[in-house]
């Protein structure tokens, strides 16, 4: 099966003779570095028994490494229609694991695929990366058997979402990734690797959802709401964001600010004052 995706033409040569261009309104920058593409898809946990969505393949230099690294069945959600002549070529090379979905990704049910468990693996589009995240934290939230995340962002993104209290970038990414997950950043990938070359660095996070975790939320929306409350207002002390609270019922003074709460404090808060 991977003889035929290996035998496909160069990534680079194949958006040539389709002459596409990555597009500035898709927050497009693609990434051709076989060894770069190759390595993502080998840490995608379990990939040779594991279903994998991948949003946003553009001309298909990650997807290629996805269905080489021996996804059984890999389902790529597309919102760029004209990079339809290189993914068709992926396709009838794919012996039948490969199906493009084209469509949006902020609109798409992944749920609707018919996938019990699926893993998610992606060069995420800059932007609509971050509510791309946090939407499928609250599907892992609800139930749904999302296996891992793999997933490249800019560098500072990765950065506040695997932060820790107290340090500089820790947001409300970090606290919903660390409620219901365990997440690391796995490597950095330079900007020049990626064509055309963005101004940012970048980095391949891996979050892999947790039961134990998952089982001790009751609701991850009022979370959000109450991380964009506190952070949106991260230089003022809790008590003058959210006034007539007994905070020392929650083993605090209200001279805290967002940046010091742990994210076991921010799902009591949530729970309490929501």
């Amino acid at each position: 099966m991977t003889d035929m995706i290996s035998a496909l033409p160069p990534v680079s040569e194949m958006m040539r003779e389709c002459g596409l261009e990555p597009k500035k309104q898709f927050g497009q920058n693609f990434l051709f570095d076989l060894n770069l593409t190759g390595r993502i898809a080998r840490s995608v946990p379990n990939i040779e028994h594991t279903p994998v969505i991948e949003v946003g393949p553009g001309p298909a230099g990650l997807t290629r490494a996805i269905l080489l690294a021996g996804a059984p069945r890999l389902i790529a959600v597309e919102k760029d229609k004209t990079t339809a002549p290189i993914l068709s070529e992926i396709i009838a090379a794919s012996a039948g694991r490969l199906t493009v979905i084209y469509d949006d990704a902020l609109r798409v049910n992944f749920s609707d695929f018919g996938l019990y468990e699926y893993a998610i693996c992606a060069n995420l589009p800059y932007n609509v990366g971050t509510e791309l995240l946090i939407g499928w934290l609250q599907k892992i939230a609800n139930g749904e058997r999302i296996a891992s995340l793999t997933l490249m962002f800019q560098r500072e993104v990765a950065q506040r979402i695997t932060a820790t209290p107290n340090s500089e970038h820790y947001g409300r990414l970090a606290v919903l990734t660390s409620l219901i997950a365990d997440s690391k950043i796995l490597f950095d990938v330079p900007n020049t690797a990626f064509v055309p070359r963005p101004k940012v660095q970048s980095a391949v996070v891996q979050i892999i959802p947790n039961q134990d975790k998952i089982s001790r939320i009751k609701d991850l929306s009022k979370i959000e709401q109450i991380t964009a409350k506190l952070f949106g207002q991260r230089r003022k002390m809790i008590r003058g964001i959210i006034p007539n609270v007994d905070w020392a019922c929650f083993g605090l003074t209200g001279t805290e600010r967002a940046e010091n709460l742990s994210p076991e404090t921010f799902a009591l808060l949530a729970e309490n004052l929501l």
